[in-house]
């Protein structure tokens, strides 16, 4: 288990976000508990990332021990070209990258995983949802964030939908601070509209 200041930092470069970077973005499919090494191989190569993470705190013994862990396990995503990709393969920590068709509409999903991290709220493991009532947050650190609202055992969540993944994460939120919005939809050219 690695110690709080020896984890890779969960975008590089640390000063950007993933917005700002440009390339292709690819999805690496790693292979078991490799996300935070091939992080840490990618910076070695300057080859920029988004390896979402969320501590989560868990009883092995008497005391509660706090890690760092990625939000969607087994993969993270880069960004760059053809070299890139063959570099990453080269780690021979990834079982397989899947390319990215629709890359406005995955960095736009990244993007929202990317601001609930930065708002310092807690990521919970969700179930990918095709139905429900599509919100956007209208007040507080996640305004703007648009996703689908569930109600949880007494609690409101937004989830953050990543398509391509077939995988989505939740965040809490105060069902006062959302309004109901038409769902974006994709055109014939299979991209969203936002």
């Amino acid at each position: 288990m690695l110690k709080e200041h020896e984890n890779p930092p969960i975008t590089y470069p640390e000063e950007a976000s993933i917005g700002e970077i440009s390339g292709q973005w690819w999805v690496a499919h790693t292979k078991s508990r490799n996300e935070k090494a091939l992080a840490n191989d990618l910076i070695v190569r300057n080859i920029p990332y988004f390896l979402p993470m969320t501590w989560t705190v868990t009883r092995k013994t008497r005391r509660p021990v706090r890690s760092l862990m990625p939000v969607f396990m087994g993969y993270m995503f880069f960004c760059g070209n053809d070299d890139h990709r063959v570099e990453v393969l080269q780690t021979h920590r990834v079982a397989n990258i899947l390319d990215v068709v629709d890359q406005l509409e995955f960095v736009t999903q990244l993007s929202q995983v990317e601001k609930a991290i930065k708002a310092d709220v807690p990521l919970t493991q969700h179930h990918f949802v095709k139905k429900g009532q599509w919100c956007r947050v209208t007040a507080g650190s996640l305004m703007g964030l648009e996703g689908i609202v569930e109600d949880l055992k007494g609690m409101t969540r937004l989830i953050l939908q990543v398509n391509m993944l077939g995988q989505a994460t939740s965040v809490e939120i105060d069902a006062n601070m959302v309004e109901v919005i038409e769902a974006p939809v994709k055109d014939s050219n299979n991209v969203s509209t936002m």
